[in-house]
């Protein structure tokens, strides 16, 4: 006899299902039921995804059907045929994908002097960073605050959550200082100690938190400051 929790998942359309408990609990018919969207005036949607993947044989089948055999199947028809020969098409490409990565990092100077010319005329504080995987790959380099002329306000949390959405291992902190001196304040160390110490709890390192002026830069690594 059915527990009253999985009668009530029974009851939920595909869709339902897929945004309450996850896409990877649905069935291979309900999935394509999904990509299907409607059935037609004699038979639902579901039954129509159960009687294709019976007409083409399963999901291989699927994946090597012709555009016009799947347009001759009953209640297909050309646009749910290119719906679907899409969505296969994107999910080999899916399969073969990899992350795209902007280069690798190799010291200090290296991110410094890169953003000196970039950085040096800006008359707000910008404050960027990159996220690197294991072997110090970018992964994404993302400006996560503009400030006032001479202020930041950027917060761990917005950080960290890229952090974790792009799956990063390690982080490298950037910001200028409009005036074009390079020189850390005292909130700039009270900051960078503040997220070396939420990197530490998740499990994700602060390589370096670097401040561009004018014509130089200063790296809290190469500069010894803090723990970094």
């Amino acid at each position: 006899m059915k527990c009253r929790e999985q009668e009530y998942k029974d009851q939920l359309l595909p869709r339902e299902r897929l945004i309450q408990y996850g896409s990877e609990v649905l069935s291979n018919e309900e999935l394509l039921a999904i990509v299907l969207q409607s059935g037609n005036k004699s038979t639902p949607v579901m039954q129509l995804a159960e009687n294709m993947l019976k007409e083409v044989d399963g999901l291989y089948g699927l994946k090597t059907v012709k555009i016009e055999e799947l347009m001759n199947l009953n209640g297909i028809g050309t646009v749910k045929a290119v719906q679907i020969k899409a969505i296969v098409e994107l999910g080999k490409r899916l399969a073969l994908s990899t992350q795209e990565k902007y280069g690798k990092i190799y010291s200090s100077q290296q991110i410094g002097e890169r953003l000196i010319e970039e950085m040096k005329d800006l008359i707000q504080e910008h404050f960027m960073v990159f996220y690197l995987n294991a072997k110090n790959e970018i992964i994404r380099k993302e400006t996560i605050f503009i400030g006032t002329l001479n202020q930041s306000i950027a917060h761990p949390r917005e950080i960290f959550h890229l952090a974790v959405r792009y799956s990063a291992s390690r982080l490298i902190l950037v910001h200028n200082h409009p005036s074009g001196n390079p020189e850390p304040s005292d909130q700039d160390e009270l900051f960078t100690e503040r997220l070396v110490s939420c990197g530490e709890m998740m499990g994700i390192e602060i390589l370096d938190h670097i401040i561009v002026g004018e014509s130089g830069y200063v790296s809290f690594r190469e500069t010894q400051r803090l723990s970094l």
